[in-house]
């Protein structure tokens, strides 16, 4: 407890060692809440899903904030519906079975460029005669323009951009900036003002009902934005970060601790044992570490767990064994290690007890400068396409991006955001690292 006391003391001394718990703390901060907030499976049923799931979200968006920087204002997606009150809803009985129902929904556009697209997705209830309904766009110049007139079933998709009937009436292929630009203006200028959707539907069987939900796809979407499938990226990079530290601190952890028990063996043991155990890690160190992993993802099984697994086996024998292995072979000749074979304590408790122990104010630092190391590598294996294909992480979206062509087409937050995410990531744990290093090492405290 005093030694924990000190470690904690020493670190306030340093102001890059607070910067890298603060860091390391909103880490796993967010860790928890992404754990808590989302279940394992419905992040990758939500990452794994199609238009059904994102349907909602335009196509490569990018991030609401975006605005905030830019001279050309671009339109910030949303969504209505009449089921938890957004838009506006009023009923009024004709008869017994007939009645009319208006909904509208009005709203500021103060942007300099058309939308993507709007969409209205109709639920209706009713037996056998179909509800039916009159879409109508006022623009803020005092226009009026007949949308659609259309019966609509129990589940009706209408998409403004594809209707041909649209096309044909306002005489152009480019519906959104037909309904949101200036038709008598000689340079394309769009309308700003209040816009407002009417919507005048009739049913004709009591009991019968409309409700509507209108998805406005602009060019700027969310805090993170969205990809091809429309997918929110703020999903990977929020359950990227326990995916991450769950990954780095696990290798970290069990290749250090791993490594100084092995090494703490051979050196206890000697003859055959540590010969076999510095044979193997001679050998380990020349085999290619990231070419077993790319051959195993290749030809057996992406799985993250088993890309932890090899790393861990692949980490035991590595360059610290021997590091490890010379630092025991100058506790091994200690009094205290003569006392202890004196009152006849087994090598099991010498070990454990006495030679291990004395390893660890090496061991801390090591293990937290080591975890970036092993974040890194699992984006790595996802870049170049060896991720696991079911989990949402920060690498598959860097993957993603660059299979499809983001750079190229100026979409930079969608790389951006994770490499920025690893970066932080990397900073907090080397700060800390270093810090601790400085403490437990007194050749560093003064330098």
């Amino acid at each position: 407890m005093n030694a924990f006391k000190n470690t904690i003391r020493g670190l306030f001394q340093y102001p890059s060692a607070v910067l890298g718990i603060t860091v390391v703390l909103v880490l796993l901060g967010i860790a928890a809440y992404a754990l808590i907030t989302i279940p394992y499976s419905e992040a990758v049923r939500l990452w794994r899903g199609g238009e059904d799931v994102w349907y909602q979200n335009p196509r490569y968006a990018a991030p609401a904030w975006f605005n905030k920087f830019s001279k050309v204002k671009k339109p910030v997606s949303f969504r209505v519906n009449t089921a938890d009150g957004s838009m506006t809803k009023t009923v009024t009985p004709a008869s017994d079975d007939i009645a009319s129902e208006e909904i509208a929904y009005s709203f500021d556009y103060t942007y300099d460029t058309p939308p993507q697209e709007m969409n209205l997705y109709f639920t209706t209830k009713f037996d056998t005669k179909l509800p039916f309904a009159s879409i109508i766009w006022h623009t803020p110049d005092g226009r009026e323009i007949k949308i659609a007139n259309m019966a609509v079933d129990r589940k009706t998709t209408y998409r403004f951009s594809q209707d041909p009937r649209l096309q044909k009436s306002l005489k152009t292929d480019q519906v959104m900036s037909a309904l949101f630009m200036d038709p008598n203006s000689e340079t394309p200028k769009i309308v700003k003002g209040t816009y407002q959707l009417e919507i005048i539907g009739a049913t004709f069987e009591s009991g019968s009902d409309i409700d509507v939900e209108f998805v406005f796809h602009g060019d700027l979407y969310g805090l993170a934005g969205t990809d091809k499938y429309r997918r929110d990226l703020f999903l990977p990079l929020l359950y990227g970060t326990p995916i991450a530290l769950a990954f780095g601190l696990v290798a970290a952890l069990g290749t250090a601790l791993l490594t100084m028990v092995i090494a703490a063996i051979g050196t206890w043991y000697g003859g055959w044992v540590d010969e076999l155990i510095q044979r193997i890690t001679e050998v380990n160190l020349v085999l290619p570490f990231l070419g077993i992993l790319i051959m195993v993802g290749t030809f057996y099984s992406r799985s993250i767990w088993l890309m932890l697994g090899i790393t861990i086996a692949l980490g035991i024998f590595g360059g610290a064994i021997k590091t490890y292995r010379a630092i025991f072979l100058q506790s091994k000749e200690a009094s205290y290690i003569e006392a202890a074979r004196a009152y006849g304590a087994s090598s099991s408790r010498i070990i454990f007890k006495y030679l291990i122990p004395r390893m660890v104010p090496l061991l801390i630092p090591t293990l937290v400068s080591s975890v970036p190391g092993y974040v890194f590598l699992e984006a790595s294996l996802a870049v170049l396409g060896l991720g696991d294909p079911i989990l949402p992480t920060w690498g598959k979206v860097i993957n993603d991006a660059f299979a499809d062509g983001a750079l190229y087409q100026g979409r930079y937050y969608w790389v951006l955001e994770p490499a920025v995410l690893l970066m932080f990531t990397g900073l907090g744990f080397a700060m800390l690292g270093f810090a601790l290093d400085r403490i437990y090492n007194p050749r560093l405290r003064d330098m």
